[in-house]
């Protein structure tokens, strides 16, 4: 087909704009651009939060933000946003890893045991189970299009399983400290967020991390593209669950208890979502997970310091909530402008066109005649043989007899 031809949609009349917005990606979603407004505006208002939260700190403890408070700030702050690039990765995808917070507590627990043996020795061999995890739990997915959610719920309780077979908390082993080096591992969490939010919010790879997203029946699949992007998104989001997890671990002043991790889930989809990344896959803002990162992590610092006890569920809990609001916002205000079609063009949504163009037809002409012959009643007489005078007797005829 012709459509998007460049040079026929120039010599046809109409801007090449408005081709380009229409058949931009008809099969896989609205036409157009979505629109970033919305996310600048919440996160302008993270960013508030974030100022108001940080001086509330100040007052109530002000070596929390001076030297080694600070410094075990940032790392939990890095540690927390491995997971909610975890999860914020997997939901742009569409494909929502709920493992990540089991994966991080097995990888804490086994840098907590292997520690000892050097940084290196721990990393590769957690790394090279986190990959087959994921590439497990993307099989699953994209091979029998089964709902990430329940998939990566399946791959949690198999990680459970794992983390149960500790009997009690795990001393860290070895000496390795990474508040040293917190400002440097702070500031690649930020550059890894703010990177992906700014090619996210490119057209082209905003659609083809979300193609994954249905558009109408969820159960049909979406393609080769769809499911090898999807794959990918997995196996990332399991390989970012386990650094954040090793690093959460190195970063504690105490043993690694043996727990489920499903909160560690909770909190980081929330913190995702709070952050602007859509529950519905594709859309997402740029500052949101950095912002909505360091919101929680001074939350908990400051709670802290007013003697609160505040459970990781209620927080997380909390925080998926307004997440939810946030989807919604994000949906109702971040979807792409409805197409100019020209009017002489026809209205958009006729079913023979799958772009939503419509050609218009000439009126036929009037005619008087019956556009189909009358069917034969009885077959021993045609009507149409001969002509009425010769079918019937003829008046002059009678009158001579």
């Amino acid at each position: 087909m012709g459509y998007d031809e460049t040079g026929r949609a120039e010599s046809s009349g109409v801007p090449a704009a408005v081709l380009e917005n229409v058949f931009d990606d008809p099969a896989h979603g609205e036409p157009g651009r979505d629109r970033i407004a919305v996310h600048v505006v919440w996160e302008f208002l993270l960013l508030a939060g974030l100022a108001g939260l940080t001086w509330l700190l100040w007052r109530a403890d002000a070596d929390a933000l001076r030297d080694s408070g600070l410094k075990t700030l940032l790392v939990a702050v890095a540690g927390l946003g491995l997971l909610a690039l975890a999860a914020g990765l997997s939901l742009r995808a569409a494909v929502v890893n709920l493992a990540v917070g089991p994966v991080a507590v097995a990888a804490a627990l086994h840098f907590a045991e292997q520690g000892d043996r050097g940084v290196r020795e721990a990393l590769l061999p957690a790394l090279a189970v986190a990959v087959l995890g994921g590439l497990a739990l993307a099989l699953a997915v994209v091979v029998l299009h089964v709902p990430a959610w329940a998939a990566s719920l399946a791959g949690a309780a198999g990680v459970i399983v794992y983390i149960e077979r500790r009997t009690g908390p795990v001393v860290v082993q070895g000496g390795y400290d990474p508040r040293p080096t917190a400002l440097y591992l702070v500031i690649g969490f930020a550059a890894v967020a703010v990177l992906g939010g700014l090619f996210g919010a490119i057209r082209p790879i905003r659609r083809l991390v979300g193609r994954f997203r249905p558009v109408a029946d969820p159960a049909r699949r979406r393609g080769a593209v769809a499911a090898t992007v999807a794959a990918f998104a997995m196996i990332g989001s399991t390989v970012l669950a386990m650094l954040g997890g090793m690093l959460i671990a190195a970063n504690g002043s105490g043993p690694v208890a043996p727990a489920t991790g499903l909160d560690w889930s909770v909190l980081a989809v929330g913190t995702a979502m709070l952050g602007g990344t859509s529950a519905y896959g594709r859309r997402g803002g740029i500052f949101g997970t950095l912002f909505a990162v360091s919101l929680v992590e001074v939350f908990l610092v400051w709670a802290a310091a007013q003697g609160w006890t505040i459970s990781r569920w209620a927080v997380g809990g909390a925080t998926l909530g307004v997440g939810l609001l946030v989807t919604r916002l994000v949906e109702k205000f971040g979807r792409p402008r409805p197409a100019l079609v020209p009017a002489e063009l026809g209205p958009p949504g006729d079913p023979t066109i799958s772009s939503g163009w419509a050609l218009t037809r000439p009126p036929e002409p009037a005619d008087d005649w019956p556009s189909v012959l009358p069917v034969r009643t009885d077959p021993t007489v045609d009507r149409w043989d001969a002509p009425r005078w010769e079918s019937e007797p003829r008046r002059w005829d009678a009158d001579d007899r």
